[in-house]
């Protein structure tokens, strides 16, 4: 593994972080194929039970299908962040803001194992 510049004398400790991203995409994984299950299933049952309501209204397993899908995508979406940590690990890059260049505070890569930048952009 290759460091850049200012990441020489970092105190991110590459081997805790790698545990605690591999431990948090151990648990997105396993929520992510339990919410696919889970889905799936239902799916199935309510191809046999389905019953329409009147036109434009949204049923009790429809909004609960809804909410499933987004609530899966969402745990996706993280899955994805937390595996593209891992190869900023593999590659070099991890605790390097991606639009400043500068180092990430350790101490937030510590809360946020898989955050890109010193500024958490998703929230503005």
């Amino acid at each position: 593994m290759g460091s850049l510049g200012p990441m020489t004398d970092s105190p991110i400790d590459e081997a805790a972080a790698r545990e605690r991203l591999d431990a948090q995409r151990n648990k997105l994984e396993g929520l992510v194929g339990e919410l696919r299950d889970e889905t799936r299933r239902a799916d199935e049952t309510s191809e046999h039970t389905d019953v329409a309501g009147p036109p434009g209204t949204v049923t009790g397993e429809t909004f609960e299908r809804e909410k499933d899908l987004s609530i899966l995508e969402g745990l996706e979406l993280e899955l994805a962040e937390v595996e593209a940590a891992l190869r900023r690990l593999d590659e070099g890059t991890y605790g390097i803001d991606e639009v400043t260049g500068e180092p990430i505070d350790p101490e937030r890569l510590e809360a946020v194992p898989e955050a890109r930048t010193n500024v958490d952009t998703r929230r503005d």
